[in-house]
């Protein structure tokens, strides 16, 4: 049931009652998503590329299998935001010289112009997303969240 004071969106489903928290993270994380992608659309990313291209602007050249354990996702999935992303010259890849099976992955100089756009658009998905909190609170939000975080990735035995 919907309190009065209770800022949700939606009415809490009957089977959600014994989870509210999991069931408010899971909406939160989806609108998140939605709106990320609106602002990663106004510099010409996918949801998901921009993780791409910060670990290779803070990692530097890496291994294609490193950066899929990385980004924790499909090599089908990375794969494809490579192409994507390499066709749009924000990455290059090569053969590894100390193991030709492998591939290296590395940002474009050219990617540096990217760089500053994402840093902005993370910016202003920041700002979108807790306005009206104060900067206490979104100090404890991303405490709350980090323990949070925490607990997922203990139980999933991703932790990293």
């Amino acid at each position: 049931m919907k309190a009065s004071a209770d800022p949700v969106c939606t009415e809490l489903p009957t089977a959600a009652r014994r989870g509210p928290v999991s069931h408010t993270v899971s909406r939160v994380a989806r609108l998140h998503r939605i709106a990320a992608g609106k602002v990663l659309k106004g510099v010409g990313l996918y949801p998901g590329q921009e993780f791409v291209m910060m670990y290779l602007w803070d990692a530097g050249p890496v291994r294609q299998s490193e950066l899929i354990k990385a980004v924790d996702l499909d090599p089908s999935t990375v794969t494809k935001m490579l192409q994507r992303l390499e066709q749009a010259g924000h990455v290059t890849r090569h053969p590894d010289p100390e193991d030709r099976r492998s591939v290296l992955v590395e940002a474009s100089d050219t990617s540096c112009a990217l760089l500053a756009q994402v840093e902005r658009a993370w910016g202003d998905l920041e700002e979108h997303t807790l306005t009206g909190l104060a900067p206490e609170e979104r100090g404890e939000l991303a405490r709350l969240l980090g323990l949070v975080e925490a607990n997922l990735c203990a139980g999933a035995g991703e932790c990293g």
